[in-house]
């Protein structure tokens, strides 16, 4: 299969504004995040932004960027734009979303979301991590995956979810918003309105679910750095200067 990895940036956010070009170890966020990408060798590495500023820099360390409209309202929206762009993404047939704020995030980690896509019936491939703390499993800001077990490292997605499930013993499995879309179901999920259960648990994969579509969960080790703010950026300061 032939793979692109695409990662959305935009500077608007509302916590960490301008959060892209962010200096970590002297070099911008999405430089880091571009460079992890490159370093796990799945395909072409290209950054999406509505951003001048953003793209110049991606370029200036050596990286390919395309620019795309600031109205997108979702990271699957913005890189489906840019595939339609790209010289060459007509023959695309994997398109990996890396989101831009995982400047720590391991190569290996990346991937791995593409093995569920072994399976023909897939869709979509994620990953997850098994929780291991007690205060994330009753965290909503944890989204957790409902799944029935495949195998010992993979679930099929059910359902997600901001609340503490599936009641009973047993493992929970943190969601780590990293997507691989076969390309025809990365254009039917942008042409599919937002769905109730979406809006009700403000998540964007169930639409997906919603629709009849597949999602299988490759389950790794670790949660990478998500930088969302102030606190985040410092920790991944002290990671990637070490």
């Amino acid at each position: 299969m032939s793979t692109l990895v695409l990662i959305p940036a935009r500077m608007a956010s509302s916590r960490l504004p301008g959060k892209p070009l962010a200096d970590i170890a002297g070099k911008p966020m999405i430089v880091h995040v571009a460079s992890r990408a490159v370093e796990s060798g799945v395909g072409r590495v290209v950054v999406a932004t509505d951003t001048e500023s953003v793209a110049e820099a991606v370029r200036a360390h050596g990286f390919e960027a395309v620019m795309t409209r600031a109205d997108h309202e979702s990271g699957s929206d913005r890189i489906h734009e840019a595939l339609s762009m790209l010289q060459g993404g007509g023959e695309v047939d994997v398109v990996v979303n890396v989101q831009g704020d995982l400047p720590t995030i391991e190569p290996g980690i990346i991937g791995a979301a593409l093995r569920p896509l072994d399976q023909a019936s897939v869709d979509i491939a994620t990953l997850g991590v098994e929780i291991v703390r007690d205060e994330e499993k009753t965290n909503p800001n944890v989204v957790k995956i409902v799944g029935s077990p495949l195998s010992g490292t993979r679930l099929r997605a059910l359902y997600f979810t901001r609340a503490t499930a599936p009641w009973g013993d047993g493992p929970l499995y943190h969601h780590i918003g990293l997507y691989a879309y076969r390309r025809a179901a990365l254009e039917r999920f942008v042409g599919l309105k937002p769905s109730p259960l979406e809006r009700r648990e403000r998540l964007e994969q169930l639409r997906a679910l919603e629709a009849g579509m597949r999602i299988d969960a490759e389950i790794v080790q670790s949660v990478p750095l998500g930088v969302d703010t102030p606190e985040d950026l410092e920790r991944a300061r002290q990671i990637l200067s070490r």
